[in-house]
């Protein structure tokens, strides 16, 4: 991700009277830099060296701004914590079960089962949403020297 994501994500968060604070422009520069789709509390763990007087509450609302405005999407699984992606165009995720690193991926032959789907049920589809599930090279290599 480069310099011209930030600029027209800090340009979509000015057009929508959202105020650019320094704690608010590093929380979206991290999100961009970052393609591990962190939690909030690992944005917070990684910023609270250069901002001690930002708390957790502060990282989770300004979350919930860039998602209210389409900056962001929120993935949820089940129990765990929510984890944040700025990549917010169609795609997928491949997620590893055993560390729980999540790397995007994009298949376009998926666009049509919407269709299809749509078709067959007589739903209005709105969206979908594609997780595999497997174990990551790193954790391949780290149980084959265990064994």
């Amino acid at each position: 991700m480069s310099a011209t994501h930030l600029q027209d994500a800090l340009d979509t968060l000015k057009t929508t009277g959202v105020r650019i604070t320094p704690q608010r422009h590093a929380i979206l520069e991290y999100l961009i830099q970052s393609m591990a789709h962190p939690t909030a509390d690992e944005i917070y763990k990684a910023l609270e060296g250069k901002f001690p007087n930002m708390s957790v509450a502060t990282v989770y609302n300004n979350l919930r701004v860039f998602r209210e405005v389409g900056l962001v999407k929120e993935l949820t699984y089940g129990d765990a914590s929510s984890r944040f992606d700025f990549v917010t165009n169609d795609h997928y995720h491949m997620i590893c079960e055993c560390c729980g690193k999540i790397v995007d991926f994009h298949y376009p032959g998926l666009d049509e089962i919407e269709h299809f789907a749509s078709q067959v049920t007589g739903y209005d589809v709105h969206s979908h949403r594609l997780e595999i599930y497997g174990t990551c090279t790193t954790c391949k290599e780290v149980s084959s020297k265990v064994q």
